[in-house]
């Protein structure tokens, strides 16, 4: 069935029809598609456009259709254009002519517009308890591992020791983030847009503002040619998923090279591991990889709908029928990856031992040596110069600073006593750095309990 035709006198070329049909993917939202269907029709029983016993027929016959679809006992045909055709002419065979006042006072310009919005913002919830779970790992890491030292990078060299949930908790921080903007996308886009028409809205009594609050909308869109050809709802979400992308492909990045037999930091539990055709010593970190590699195809869908959309003049044009199945492979992409990641990450294993030992080997209390020196009447460019010979010293020498003799130290410098190693130590390099968001203990605990707080009233 075709919502249009009056005014043509052949069929259009099959080809045709194969191109501009979409029912092959938009058909995913035929749930969003009947409920929309059911507002509007109760708001024009409400209004008197239709008679109860129409509105009434219209009802049951969808509220049947939906269980249908959803029971299996109804398969949609792809031989509809799109959605909205097939509900309609399945509605029509059913309870015949009252079927054809479904699409009274709207547009599929305005109907698809709606049930884009409806979908979006059910995936938006469902993205956004993905998330939420994800912090609820992160943070159950981080409570676990406040005394569990490693090493701070910067341009992937050594810098200053850490822990494992000051690391973390920067992690935790970008995805609390997600959520910020996933909830201002969601705020910005709540606006109804059934009742807008082509582009001009109608000539029909309609209450546009019931129809909004049957759909739990905030409220009906303000101009009509607006409402059709507003898509920048899924621009922000394609912008919000590519963030949330680049922070899991960040995260899996370390995690692959945490993985690997120079760092030996981690080790990936077998269900998140896969292994080589030939190597048999191998086990790969596939689900990071996999998660890195498809950051890009998110970034591409972003991409592909600021151009589709960048030359469109007012109102709507069908080049806007290529935002969807962008924008569902986005969704599903950026999902499967949240719910991956999220299980690799809760089933991982820290190696503490080799943490440790790897933020001692890399000089990571350099600065700290350098402080001691300060704190002992050194100025702090003269200190700077100290620690670097100590540092030249343990290189030549192949030891850290905490294996260097006293004697060692004060042939550089007569300052150093006994107490520099207690200075240097991996714990007290931590414990003395509590400043809000340091990684020293109180400093952490503090932020932990901010942390079980948000996920509490989340």
């Amino acid at each position: 069935m075709k919502l249009w035709g009056g005014r043509f006198t052949k069929d259009t070329n099959e080809l045709v029809d194969q191109f501009n049909a979409s029912i092959s993917f938009d058909q995913r939202f035929w749930k969003e598609d009947i409920e929309g269907s059911i507002a509007h029709v109760t708001m024009l029983g409400r209004q008197g456009i239709l008679s109860e016993d129409e509105k009434d027929q219209i009802i049951a016959g969808l509220t049947g259709i939906m269980q249908d679809i959803d029971s299996g006992k109804l398969v949609i045909s792809d031989e509809n254009e799109d959605i909205h055709s097939f509900i309609e002419a399945t509605l029509i065979s059913r309870i015949g002519e009252p079927g054809k006042k479904l699409h009274t006072g709207r547009s599929r310009n305005d109907q698809v517009a709606l049930d884009m919005k409806l979908y979006t913002r059910n995936e938006i919830k469902e993205l956004d308890e993905r998330l939420l779970h994800l912090l609820h790992t992160i943070n159950n890491i981080m409570k676990d591992n406040v005394e569990t030292y490693m090493p701070g990078f910067t341009h992937l060299q050594k810098a200053q020791p850490v822990t494992l949930a000051h690391h973390m908790g920067a992690y935790f921080e970008m995805f609390k983030r997600d959520r910020s903007r996933l909830a201002d996308t969601f705020k910005r886009m709540n606006t109804c847009p059934l009742g807008s028409g082509a582009l001009a809205g109608t000539t029909y009594p309609l209450d546009r503002e019931y129809t909004a609050e049957l759909l739990s909308f905030d409220c009906a869109t303000n101009n009509s040619m607006d409402s059709v050809s507003d898509r920048d709802y899924l621009v922000e979400l394609l912008g919000d998923m590519s963030l949330i992308m680049m922070h899991l492909s960040r995260f899996s990045e370390e995690i692959i090279l945490w993985n690997s037999n120079e760092y030996g930091f981690v080790e990936i539990d077998d269900a998140y591991s896969t292994g080589s055709s030939i190597m048999p010593q191998k086990k790969n970190p596939d689900i990071a990889e996999l998660v890195r590699g498809k950051t890009g195809r998110v970034y591409g869908a972003l991409m592909s709908l600021l151009t589709t959309l960048k030359g469109i003049p007012l109102a709507y044009n069908k080049d806007m029928q290529e935002d969807k199945e962008m924008t569902f492979d986005a969704i599903d992409t950026v999902k499967g990856c949240i719910a991956l990641f999220d299980g690799m990450l809760e089933t991982i294993s820290f190696n503490n031992d080799n943490m440790e030992a790897s933020a001692k080997n890399g000089f990571t209390n350099a600065t700290d040596a350098a402080d001691y020196l300060v704190n002992h009447g050194v100025a702090f460019r003269d200190a700077h110069g100290i620690v670097g010979q100590l540092v030249l010293y343990c290189v030549d020498k192949g030891i850290a600073l905490d294996d260097m003799t006293i004697e060692e130290y004060k042939a550089i410098s007569p300052v150093f006593e006994e107490d520099i190693y207690e200075a240097i130590a991996m714990k007290t390099c931590v414990e003395k750095r509590n400043t809000k968001g340091a990684p020293g203990p109180a400093s952490m605990m503090s932020i932990i309990e901010e942390n079980e707080t948000y996920l509490k009233n989340n």
